[in-house]
């Protein structure tokens, strides 16, 4: 179905503008970012409480295998390299297999309804709620999930490569005499692009075409040809992630390093518990922070595009330098020969 609601058309494929979604945020400033923020602030919370129970296990996960190898290193040395190899691996193929799935779907549900009040201003009651109103979406929209880790890893690959094509980049910092620090431009676009994939995922929700590969092409499109004013955006994330992520790690390391200083030295507790206090700080940028800048980054897509027509050239300058875009478009193109929707 085409549309925010049953029977309302929202996209427009073959359209200068190709999008007709309403919006419910009058502008994409830090204010109207935080209160979108705030309103979903459960997603944050649930993950927040997986990103914690998994460091949590970490810790654990950590302390028996140093254990482990000190025993086996004092009677039986090879095992003791054999465990050690053991207790490296498993970590990361559980948060590969389990965690970073979990994490996605949230991630994806916590998008859906986002974009909902962006366009709409509310979830709806008939929904059920914020969670089932984001599992729904997502699964009656994308399906599989796989597929949809497979389209956000070919944006991401299309956003990076425009991105070093860009001539103007310096530009992005309007401060006399810091055009010449590369490294702090690099560190500006790298802190915005990380969201781009996630917000054209927004912006296929809010347009609501039946062909993900077509609304995910345009917007590209729609970000090459607006990217100096979505980068801009970069520099509050920027500033806002050295300080927010600053009292993070003063609020998780000081009362760790407290606790640590009062347990016996010498053994794995003081090691547990600076190494835990160290992931909880991460898992509170990565909960909370990251939502932010995210909406940071949406509203200002959603809001520059509004009414805007697509420019062809874009279009043409993106498949002539990212493989990437060109599999996206032929992909938009097999979507319409199966469905019958034109690219």
């Amino acid at each position: 179905m085409d549309g925010l609601e049953s029977g309302v058309v929202t996209s427009h494929p073959d359209a200068a503008v190709r999008h007709s979604y309403p919006l419910a945020i009058t502008d994409a400033g830090m204010g109207t970012a935080l209160a979108l923020t705030l309103k979903t602030l459960p997603y944050a919370l649930a993950r927040f409480g997986v990103l914690f129970a998994a460091s949590v296990l970490l810790t654990l996960w950590v302390v028996i295998t140093l254990a482990g190898v000190a025993f086996l290193g004092k009677h039986v040395p090879v095992l003791s390299y054999i465990w050690l190899f053991i207790g490296c691996l498993v970590p990361g193929y559980a948060w590969k297999l389990f965690v970073r799935y979990g994490l996605y779907l949230l991630k994806a549900g916590h998008i859906a309804v986002l974009t909902e009040l962006i366009t709409v201003g509310r979830v709806s009651s008939e929904a059920g709620g914020m969670f089932q109103h984001g599992k729904r979406v997502v699964t009656e929209r994308f399906g599989e999930v796989n597929a949809m880790f497979a389209l956000d890893a070919l944006i991401k690959g299309v956003v990076r490569t425009f991105n070093r094509q860009l001539s103007w980049i310096s530009n992005i910092l309007p401060i006399p005499g810091l055009s010449s620090l590369t490294n702090l431009v690099k560190l500006v676009v790298r802190a915005t692009t990380s969201y781009v994939d996630e917000t054209i995922f927004s912006y296929s929700l809010a347009r609501a075409d039946d062909n993900r590969f077509r609304s995910a092409r345009d917007g590209l499109v729609y970000y090459a040809q607006n990217a100096q004013e979505v980068l801009k955006t970069g520099l509050y994330i920027v500033v806002l992630d050295a300080v927010l992520t600053g009292m993070a790690w003063i609020v998780c390391l000081v009362p760790a390093g407290l606790l640590a200083y009062l347990l016996p030295s010498g053994g794995t507790g003081q090691l547990a518990i600076i190494g835990l206090a160290i992931l909880v700080g991460l898992n509170l940028r990565s909960a909370f922070l990251h939502p932010f800048f995210l909406v940071i980054v949406m509203i200002k897509f959603h809001v520059v595009v509004r009414g805007q027509p697509i420019e062809p050239e874009w279009d043409r300058q993106l498949q002539s330098i990212s493989d990437g875009f060109v599999s996206l478009v032929q992909q938009a193109g097999s979507a319409f020969s199966r469905g019958g929707a034109r690219p």
